[in-house]
């Protein structure tokens, strides 16, 4: 499809998706799945059960919804109309988000818990629905030169705003109380998200070549044979839901932090700007290393980044000052494994079949489908030591899984 796309339109799009990038940056900070959301549950009265459902909806649900979208989406010449549905769906969901803590003194607790688990579900299938069009959209409206080097420059560009950012939903943690706080949050996350989408209004979309499939049966059909063809795939799935693991232990460090200590608006501020300093800095230490450094030399940066996590934070829980310095791994880890995720999924599709496989990694991570719902369980039972360190031991298999995939190029090349 590259053949139909002119230098010029690329360069448009680029930009476009750059737009989206920053604002979207932005955005994610008053709305940040492993700092902000857990926060909010917990301090709505929420329990370890109740927070490994939410982890479950906003992780596992948001990538098997990936592939029931998957499935229909393929069928589709043109995508940027679901893009952009899918996206208003989410600003839609952090407005009702803002106002259902706006008027929570009225509500009961359990109702607002509810209420959030509905809320939160509409987030996170608007998302998977998003992330397939967006997948296929850039692949086919950026060249192939190029795309590489959006990834890392996008952690680049957006470094000093996301962490403005950060310190403006510290601040606004720590200057208004529950639920006050977290209303003004979610409000300026739907603003800033809306004018993230604006970007995707200038991008000139190219007809993709499709493959009708009869259904999510004759969807489901193909998976197998997918998996055969490309190697790489098996070793990426394996991969993602080795790291889907650390990801869903994310949110429970919150909660890890509640049981020893209080859990006060300035200590999740803080927690969110240390996330943040530590993908800002990854970011910036990838984009320079560009050239001498490839997606497998991430993925085994962010196996061993997603390993150390859980086992430092049983050593630091004793320390609450040093306790916060653990979310500046946390920031390195997404970082590292959000560029190479996103990245090596680039390389292994083509513009034919990359809305399948978006929804067959959407689908294939089962572990952050099933091990949200199971941690809260598990360590009411046998507690956070035990729980974390297998995860660790889990997760440090990554970095082994890592040297199969045939993942050589380079993240950035010069065009």
């Amino acid at each position: 499809m590259n053949q139909l796309l002119s230098e010029k339109r690329s360069k448009i799009n680029f930009k476009s998706f750059l737009w989206h990038a920053i604002f979207l940056a932005l955005a994610s900070n008053f709305m940040d799945i492993d700092t902000v959301i857990p926060a909010m549950l917990i301090q709505s009265g929420g329990t370890s059960f109740h927070l490994g459902i939410l982890t479950a909806i906003l992780l596992g649900g948001s990538s098997f919804f990936q592939l029931l979208f998957a499935s229909y989406l393929s069928n589709k010449t043109y995508k940027k109309g679901y893009l952009l549905t899918a996206i208003n769906l989410r600003v839609f969901s952090l407005f009702a988000l803002s106002f259902l803590f706006f008027f929570s003194k009225n509500i009961k607790s359990d109702l607002i818990i509810l209420f959030i688990f509905i809320i939160i579900s509409f987030f996170a299938v608007s998302g998977s629905f998003a992330n397939i069009s967006y997948m296929d959209i850039f692949g086919k409206s950026v060249k192939a030169e190029r795309r590489k080097k959006f990834f890392t420059l996008k952690e680049s560009v957006t470094s000093v705003g996301v962490f403005i950012s950060a310190i403006i939903v510290r601040e606004l943690l720590k200057s208004y109380d529950y639920p006050s706080n977290y209303s003004l949050l979610f409000l300026i996350a739907a603003f800033l998200l809306l004018t993230a989408s604006l970007g995707f209004w200038q991008i000139k979309e190219i007809r993709s070549k499709i493959k009708i499939n009869k259904g999510i049966i004759s969807f489901f059909k193909q998976i197998p044979s997918e998996i055969r063809q490309n190697s790489n795939l098996k070793y990426y799935l394996l991969l993602i839901n080795t790291f889907g693991l650390a990801l869903s232990l994310l949110p429970f460090l919150i909660l890890f932090a509640k049981e020893n200590f209080d859990l006060t608006g300035k200590m999740i501020g803080n927690f969110l700007v240390f996330r943040v300093s530590g993908m800002v800095v990854s970011g910036m230490v990838f984009y320079r290393l560009a050239h001498k450094v490839n997606y497998k030399f991430m993925v085994k940066a962010a196996a061993i980044a997603g390993a150390l996590i859980p086992v430092v934070s049983l050593f630091l829980i004793q320390y609450q000052f040093y306790y916060q310095f653990l979310f500046i791994l946390s920031g390195f880890f997404v970082s590292a494994y959000k560029i190479s995720k996103s990245g090596i999924l680039i390389e292994i599709s083509n513009a034919d079949n990359r809305a399948k496989y978006t929804g067959i990694s959407g689908a294939g991570d089962i572990i952050s489908m099933i091990f949200p719902l199971l941690a809260g369980a598990l360590i009411s039972v046998f507690g956070f030591h035990i729980i974390f360190i297998v995860v660790s031991l889990i997760v440090f298999s990554g970095f082994f899984i890592a040297r199969k995939l045939d993942c050589t190029s380079s993240i950035s090349q010069k065009n």
